[in-house]
């Protein structure tokens, strides 16, 4: 046992790396006494985080702590769960890449269950299966502390079931990160069936799922009875027209929603005109970012944020165009300036087109006419 008691940070710190048999880092005798202590990527290890422990036990200057990608594994989370029992300065938690896996999240939810500070905790990326997401749900059902939650690139598929009901009892969480797993069919589902009674709840990232066809009227439910989600990412899943069409008629009544994003997604112009129109048609929209920047859209579409924007000065739509769609936007604005300019008028030009009064000029007469004579239109 180190006595802490007449030991400065760096002599406690030095000691308890003897005790354990790790080399000091030479990065915590150098930034103990900053606001945030970053050990991303150090690989300190179940013993370094020992040592690390034995340290923040004693000296409490620590709030976000950062120990990304260390190699903790559960044996390092439990030594940092016994430093948390004293420790009451650390408020936010990265352990993500630690190969924690179903004996970390073990170890995680027993932390959880007796938080009273850690308001933002980063779990991304440590091999949680279902079984793990179940652990750690039961714990979050009753903390009443943690804001920000991130649980992406782990390998849950059916655990949508035990979040839903996480979400349908979490009194805190505020941002939750879900984004590359298999949440997929009924696991989404369920998922979903969470958020549609959640109250505190602002941004739900979803991306790189398999949310779809079938998930998507759960969501269009979701979407009308939630009233405090501002941001939903959907990005790269298997939303297409048809999904599109189906989360609409939640986005048709939906007073809250702000950011909504669908990029890399199988939607074509239609599921981007249905889902403008959709915004465009409910007054009481809060959207102001729409993200479908992997569609390739028609002019319809690129010519409805204009009509939009003119009550709507705040929306951003994000899309992608092909050439010819924006030459064409912006060839009768430059046409008509280029006629007052000649101080002639449109029946002036199509007349000189006419020579024989057939009231018909063809497009390709019209354009040559253009090119060849104006040189306002490119090709």
């Amino acid at each position: 046992m180190i006595s802490t008691s007449s030991l400065s940070p760096a002599e406690l710190y030095l000691k308890a790396c003897r005790q354990t048999g790790v080399v000091p880092v030479s990065y915590i005798l150098r930034h103990f006494g900053d606001a945030t202590l970053n050990l991303n990527y150090y690989g300190l290890g179940p013993r370094g985080a020992k040592a690390l422990a034995i340290l923040l036990k004693s000296h409490s200057v620590v709030t976000p702590l950062e120990l990304k990608k260390n190699a903790l594994q559960a044996e390092g989370a439990q030594y940092l769960l016994e430093m948390l029992r004293t420790n009451r300065r650390i408020q936010s938690l990265n352990l993500s890449s630690n190969m924690l896996g179903l004996k970390g999240a073990t170890v995680i939810s027993k932390m959880l269950s007796d938080n009273f500070y850690i308001k933002s905790i980063n779990l991304s990326g440590n091999d949680f299966d279902d079984s793990a997401a179940k652990c750690l749900a039961e714990a979050l059902k009753t903390d009443s502390a943690v804001k920000e939650l991130d649980l992406s690139h782990n390998q849950f598929c059916n655990a949508g079931e035990d979040l839903g009901v996480m979400l349908a009892n979490n009194i805190s969480i505020k941002v939750l990160d879900l984004s590359w797993n298999g949440l997929r069919m009924p696991g989404a589902v369920a998922l979903i069936a969470g958020l549609k009674v959640n109250s505190t709840l602002k941004e739900l990232q979803l991306s790189h799922n398999g949310f779809g066809r079938t998930e998507a009227q759960s969501l269009a439910q979701a979407l009308k009875l939630n009233h405090t989600l501002v941001l939903l990412d959907l990005s790269s899943n298997r939303v297409d027209d048809e999904a599109v069409k189906v989360i609409c008629q939640g986005l048709a009544t939906n007073k809250t929603l702000e950011v909504l994003k669908l990029s890399y997604n199988p939607i074509r112009k239609v599921g981007a005109l249905t889902l403008l129109r959709t915004v465009k048609n409910n007054m009481k929209s809060a959207l102001k970012d729409i993200d479908v920047f992997s569609v390739f859209v028609c002019e319809g579409f690129v010519e409805l944020p204009e009509e939009i924007l003119r009550s709507r000065p705040a929306l951003c739509v994000q899309y992608s165009a092909v050439a010819y769609v924006t030459t064409n936007l912006a060839a009768p604005r430059i046409f008509k300036k280029f006629l007052e300019e000649q101080n002639k008028s449109v029946m002036d030009f199509f007349q000189a087109l006419d020579k024989e009064g057939t009231m018909k000029v063809s497009t390709s007469a019209f354009r040559n006419a253009v090119k060849l004579q104006y040189s306002v239109l490119p090709e």
